[in-house]
Order: C-alpha cells, then sequence, then structure tokens
C-alpha cells in the first residue's frame, strides 16, 4: 500500500494544502503544534474513522467553520483508490470512494490500513484498562471492518441498558422489579448477550493470534532476555467457544449482579470490562516494568500489528510514528529499520533530525511543516 497524495481542506490548522508522497520513508520536520500529529489524524481517520484523540468533529474543522474534508490517492500495487471525508462541523459525515458517496461506513473501511505509535502509546501498557480494549477495538476494525458495527452495537445496547437501570435506581427498585419492568430488562439482557458475545469471542481470537508475534518481536528487542505474555482477562470467562455457550454464561453473570446493578445504577457484566494484560517475566508491565521496558513492549505490539493486519488483508499497512524515533535510541531505531525493509510506507514527525539513523535520513523525503503549510 502506498500513499501518493494527501489533501487537507479546513482540516485542523490547515486550510489549503496538499502533500505529495514520493518515497517509502517520510519525514515530517517542524516545531510543536505546527500540524504534524495533524496530518497523521487525517490519515488515521481514513483508515478507522476514529482518532486516537478522541476528539468531537467540530474540533476537526478549521476554526469552527463549515465543514473540513480530507482527500487522498491510494495505491495497493493493483487498483486505486481516491477516497474521500468531509466532516461537517454539525450533521452526519460524508465519506466517498472513487468520488461515488457510499452510504455505509463498511463500504470505505479496509481500504487504507494503518499502524499508529505515538507517545501517548506507553499509556496502552500503564494506563487504564480502557486503553488496552480500544486498542484491541481498532486493530479489530482493520482487519475484519464488520467490528465497527459489531462494537457499535454494543455501545448502544450498552448505553440503552444503562439508562434502564438508572431508572430503576431513581424509582427505588430493588431486585423485587414489577413484571412490566423485569420484561424490559431482560429483553435488554438478551440484547446484550447476543452483542457482548460477538465483541468477546473476536477479542479472544486477535489475542491468540497477535500473541506469538508480539512476543517474537519483543524477544528479538530485548535481546532475547524477556519474555511477552498477553493475556486476555474477559469480564466473563468461557470454556467452549461458541455463541450460545458465552451468551448463556453471560445472561448467568447478569442473573448473580442484577440487584448489584440496579443498586448503581450501571451494568457490570460485559466486554467494557474486559483486561488485556502484558506480563514480561511473569510481571505485569504495568506495575513493574521499567520505562525503557514498556516502551520495548509497545515497539512489539506495533511490528505485530503490522504483521498481523499483512497476513489478513495481504496488503502492507501504513506505519505513523508520531514523535516517538527520538525516543528511541539508535540501536532500537535500526532494528526497527531493518524489521520494516521497503515494504512499509511510514511516516515519521518529528522536531529536529540530529538523533536519527544517518541511512534513514538519506532514504527519506523531508517534508517541513510550518503553521500548517507544507515547504
Amino acid at each position: 500500500m502506498f500513499l501518493k497524495e494527501l489533501e487537507l481542506y479546513y482540516f485542523r490548522n490547515y486550510i489549503q494544502e496538499v502533500l505529495k508522497f514520493s518515497e517509502n520513508k517520510i519525514i515530517l520536520l517542524g516545531d510543536n503544534a505546527q500540524g504534524k500529529s495533524n496530518l497523521l489524524e487525517a490519515i488515521e481517520l481514513l483508515s478507522s474513522l476514529k482518532s486516537h484523540r478522541y476528539s468531537k468533529d467540530i474540533d476537526l474543522v478549521y476554526h469552527q467553520g463549515v465543514y473540513g474534508q480530507i482527500k487522498a490517492k491510494i495505491s495497493n500495487g493493483y487498483v486505486d483508490h481516491d477516497l474521500g471525508i468531509i466532516i461537517p462541523a454539525k450533521g452526519k459525515r460524508e465519506l466517498f470512494v472513487n468520488s461515488e458517496k457510499v452510504k455505509r461506513n463498511l463500504d470505505f473501511l479496509g481500504i487504507i490500513n494503518t499502524v499508529l505509535f505515538s507517545n501517548l502509546d506507553l499509556d496502552l501498557v500503564r494506563g487504564a484498562p480502557e486503553y488496552r480494549r480500544n486498542w484491541v477495538d481498532n486493530l479489530l476494525i482493520q482487519i475484519e471492518p464488520i467490528y465497527w458495527h459489531i462494537i457499535k452495537d454494543y455501545h448502544h445496547v450498552l448505553k440503552q441498558r444503562n439508562a434502564l437501570l438508572k431508572k430503576f435506581k431513581k424509582a427505588g427498585y430493588d431486585h423485587n422489579l414489577s413484571s412490566s419492568a423485569d420484561l424490559e430488562l431482560q429483553l435488554w439482557d438478551e440484547k446484550l448477550a447476543e452483542t457482548a458475545s460477538r465483541v468477546k469471542r473476536r477479542r479472544a481470537r486477535v489475542i491468540t493470534k497477535i500473541q506469538p508475534l508480539a512476543r517474537f518481536w519483543h524477544h528479538q528487542i530485548s535481546q532475547k532476555t524477556e519474555k511477552l505474555v498477553i493475556k486476555y482477562a474477559p469480564n466473563v470467562l468461557w470454556q467452549e467457544d461458541t455463541p450460545e455457550n458465552v451468551q448463556q454464561l453471560i445472561r448467568e453473570n447478569l442473573a448473580e449482579k442484577r440487584l448489584a446493578e440496579i443498586n448503581l445504577g450501571t451494568t457490570l457484566v460485559g466486554p467494557h470490562r474486559d483486561e488485556i494484560e502484558f506480563i514480561i517475566n511473569d510481571n505485569l508491565a504495568r506495575s513493574y516494568g521499567s520505562q525503557g521496558q514498556q516502551r520495548t513492549l509497545v515497539l512489539a505490539l506495533k511490528l505485530a500489528e503490522l504483521q498481523i493486519i499483512e497476513q489478513v488483508t495481504g496488503d502492507c499497512p501504513l506505519l505513523l510514528l508520531d514523535d516517538v524515533m527520538a525516543e528511541l535510541d539508535i540501536k532500537r531505531q535500526q532494528q526497527l529499520l531493518d524489521c520494516l525493509g521497503d515494504r512499509f510506507q511510514t511516516i515519521i514527525t518529528t522536531t529536529h533530525l540530529n538523533c536519527f539513523n544517518k541511512n534513514l535520513l538519506h532514504q527519506a523525503q523531508i517534508v517541513k511543516v510550518d503553521g500548517g503549510k507544507f515547504n
């Protein structure tokens, strides 16, 4: 996969800019707050329709104008695609593939895949479980675009069920619900069990796939001194991996926690309470890992992401490195470049060049970013 051109119109701090890419390695050079990360965010939106910054759409539009727009020309070696997103300050986004408007997100997702590595990714190791759940969910969206709808459906059901539980709490219900209230809750229990099962089973499968890849890269980068284990710790445990079995276990857990849920006014069972554990040499990385170990772990995870996306989709994703190369010593930089070779187009942001490997500087297209303009 090769990103040939990116156009930004009234997006973040860009008014109207076009950048053409000529090399497999691109370095975006500029001071902080000039728009380097905004460019990567635009590519991320083209890939997953999500941003790791969790912004509202109005924040993506220049000076809260009427709308912003992202366009891109992409080649995967066989077919060229023109992609476009119109982002109104208010209202629904519009998606375009080869100048044709598409109605379903599913028809847009999967055309361009990316792996982002930013300095915020240390939160993946040491932050709250939400960061790790989002990491798994974003990976699933890229290798299985239907998952975008699956996780969206689950969060919709969760929101509705929580609203019902809050209503019961406010009304002073205990476990003795009226017949109509009990029936209403049972209906949402069924919907939750069904949608939660679809999320959980997919999370379990992708973690099983990525663990040996991440373990290999971690072993190499740590000079074969550390052993990595990635463990999925779901809110509901199961042995037999069938939809019927997982759904039944979720129902049973909901029944056990019904009184507590009504008292608290929130759902206590489901994927929103899952955990993913990273274990290095039998110790939890978030609790016992040094910053160097945590950074090595994240790098291994990102290399594993690249590999699994390539294996599943048959195409190389783009690698987006947001202000992290300076955090890696020269040896780790070289390890990363050796792993990437020429297969992965890589876009790197930085505030200065003196920390970079000379080979990388020789190969790269260097673009200066200044106040939302490319030079």
